[in-house]
């Protein structure tokens, strides 16, 4: 699988020694692909998992066009290009929910085609920057919650869980 390629070049990466680095090749992004992600997550609580290695600034989780139901992947822009290493290094092959998520580099990232006013997709005229947080209520934000609390996440605002159970990210 992608994850055990990942980190087996990381290994080697550490066994060899060296002053380049593999992540090196993707110097010039800082969107992160991240795959295998439970339906029910929402952009929210990627921003809660994967702010801790950095300031995040894009969300992007396509959704199914029909049902808008999340299709399991997403992609995660950093503030500065050093996050994704971190997010990389540290998430690849990490669990969410019971589920083992994927996260790699991404060299080329376009961002998803708008909807006009039309009812046509087209480019966009400047990039989105979406990643906006939103309320989680209930078992659902509680299980975020036990899970972040279990890995340790650290910079998880413990004084925005409200009293009804969720958790405002």
């Amino acid at each position: 699988s992608v994850v055990k390629e990942i980190d087996s070049i990381n290994q080697r990466e550490l066994e060899l020694g060296g002053s380049g680095s593999w992540h090196d090749e993707y110097k010039d992004s800082a969107y992160i692909f991240v795959g295998g992600l439970p339906y029910g997550l929402t952009e929210g609580d990627l921003i809660t998992i994967f702010s801790q290695y950095g300031e995040i600034m894009d969300v992007n989780m396509p959704r199914d066009k029909d049902t808008g139901k999340t299709r399991g992947f997403g992609f995660v822009m950093y503030e500065d290009q050093r996050s994704t290493v971190l997010a990389v290094d540290n998430l690849n092959g990490g669990k969410i929910l019971d589920r083992t998520i994927r996260v790699d580099h991404v060299k080329n990232y376009k961002q998803a085609k708008v909807k006009g006013e039309d009812g046509e997709y087209r480019e966009r005229e400047e990039q989105s920057l979406n990643a906006k947080p939103e309320l989680i209520q209930g078992a659902y934000a509680f299980r975020i919650f036990v899970f972040l609390c279990s890995h340790q996440v650290h910079g998880f605002p413990l004084d925005h869980v409200s009293e009804d159970g969720g958790i405002n990210i």
